[in-house]
Order: C-alpha cells, then structure tokens, then sequence
C-alpha cells in the first residue's frame, strides 16, 4: 500500500442543535465527529488515498464516536492520537438561515509526537491546530524540520475569530506557515478576516512571495473559486445546488484538492512548481465539485470518489 498522506490537527465533536433537522428524537442536540482534520482526512479515505490522522482526543463516549467513525472511514491513527488522559474536544456549531455554521469551541492541543514516513506524498495542517499552544509550535517546529524533505506541504488556516479574535498576529502566523508550504487555501471569509480590504488577488499574491509557496486556491462560496501560481491564473465557476448547510464543505474541498494533485502526479518535493493552468483548473473544479456534494447534505460529509463521478462524470 502507498504511504499515506500525513493529517495533524483538530479532531473533535461537532455539537449541533440549531437546527431542527439536526436534533435527536429527544429534541437535544446531535454530536456529530469532525474537526477540521479529522473531515479532511475522511475525505480523503473516501476518495481512496491512503490517509494518517494525527490529532489528539479522549477515549469518554465522544472519544468513541471519533474513533469509530474514523476507523469506519479506514483513516489511520498515529499513535498517541487517542489517549485515555485527556478529555475530547467539542464544538458547538450554531447554523444560521442558509445553513452556514459559526462555532464556538471547548478544545485544548498538545499533539502527539510528530514524525514524518519516508515515502510520504504530503503533509496538510492549519485551521485551529496552527494557533492554539502549545500545538501550534509543535507544527511549526515540525515542518521546519522537513522543509528539505520530497514531500509536498499543504495549508488550511481557516479563520476562528472564537480562537484568535485579533487578526493581525493570527495573519502573522499564517504567513509564517504558508511560507513553509507549497499549497495555501483559504475561503473568502477567511480572507475578509485576516486581511480586511485587501482583494483576493492581492492576497494571493502576498502569499506567492515566499520562495516555496507555488499555489493559492481561495474559495468563494457559490461563486466558486479562485486558482492563482506562478504566472498562472484560474476561475472555476460553483455548479448550481440547493444548499443544505456548508458544515465540512471546505474541508471536503481541501481533501479533493490533494486527491487531484496527487492522481496527476503533482505531490512530493517540488512538484507544484510545474504544475500546468490547465492541472490547476481541474484540480480545482474537481474540488470545487466535492464541496457542492458536501453542502447537499446535512452536515460534514465528504463524498467517496464514486459519488463524485456518479454525480459529475469525472
């Protein structure tokens, strides 16, 4: 079997009760198992690559229902992600009237050891796991320490004003990340977050300074989204869908991201460097296809390569 791709971050429990259609028989919340992570690394178990989670979380009941929906989805554990002294995460997601969840989190992140597989195709992080100690300089300290090694680095930072509500040095340490990684996506929001005024361009072109940086993709919503590299420069329209809620949506992008560089042969060293307009423009509208099939449904719920080819042909 081929090395997996290397997860770190957030795994934890999404507890969702705005709307009705996500509680239980009993009118109380639901829990459901997310987590920036722990959703990009399921995605990418249902798209068929081999996928290594390293997370943290408990073995109480919330610990369980992780656990057994990522051992479900064939997501490998690292070892320590699941510790009998620690207490689960949680997240309190609050959906408005087009389904777009807000959260508000209950989490603590000390990650296990981290340790890179030879072999290994690439590393993705970001979201609350590169800003919340002492994790996040676990990550940094880590991704220094393979910066000379064949494997292609992606970023996720995913705003959370709940965590870093003042965006300056959170853009400080997104920057710091994005230059040791050759891929940065971030959504529009993010964007308006972390660097208010600016345009998307701009942003990308900001980010594009750093010598290993190759690729910017910037999501936005039912717009679609925005590929940007060296000299290249993409737009990938949103299929029309009737949006359900966007929980886990950018999550399953992120998965489809990396499941379509890697089948074109574009992960591992330096190889985004050569990447074609045409690469990214199908890389990205492929991606952009799996977070509309996420949004058709309830909650973070990524779709298997075979639901994606059912449902667009490619």
């Amino acid at each position: 079997m081929s090395t997996p791709v290397l997860v770190i971050g957030e795994a934890l429990v999404d507890i969702v009760g705005t709307a009705g259609k996500f509680r239980n028989g009993n009118g109380k919340p639901k829990a459901i198992p997310g987590g920036f992570a722990a959703n990009v690394a399921v995605g990418l178990a249902r798209m068929g690559v081999p996928t290594e989670l390293v997370a943290r979380f408990g073995t109480d009941p919330y610990g369980d229902l992780l656990g057994a929906h990522l051992f479900g989805n064939g997501v490998q554990l690292a070892p320590g992600t699941v510790d009998p002294g620690v207490r689960t995460s949680t997240a309190t997601a609050t959906l408005d009237a087009d389904g777009v969840a807000s959260y508000k989190f209950d989490m603590t992140w000390d990650p296990p050891a981290l340790s890179l597989t030879r072999g290994c195709p690439a590393i993705h992080t970001g979201s609350i796991a590169m800003m919340l100690e002492p994790g996040a300089t676990a990550i940094r300290d880590f991704l220094k320490t393979v910066a000379d090694q064949p494997v292609t680095v992606t970023l996720d930072p995913n705003a959370r004003p709940a965590i870093t509500p003042d965006p300056v040095p959170a853009w400080a340490a997104v920057r710091e990340l994005a230059a040791l990684s050759d891929l940065v996506k971030l959504s529009d929001e993010d964007c308006a977050f972390f660097r208010p005024g600016v345009s998307l361009d701009d942003i990308a072109a900001e980010l594009l300074t750093a010598e290993r940086t190759q690729c910017v993709v910037i999501t936005r919503g039912g717009s679609g989204a925005l590929g940007v590299g060296r000299g290249l420069r993409v737009e990938v329209p949103a299929p029309p869908i009737e949006v359900v809620d966007t929980v886990g949506a950018g999550d399953s992008l992120m998965a489809a991201l990396i499941t379509g560089l890697l089948t074109r042969g574009l992960l591992g060293g330096r190889r985004l460097a050569g990447m074609t307009a045409e690469e990214l423009r199908e890389v990205v509208d492929y991606a952009v296809k799996a977070a509309a099939i996420t949004c058709t449904r309830h909650g973070a719920d990524p779709p298997t390569v075979a639901e994606h080819t059912e449902k667009w042909g490619s």
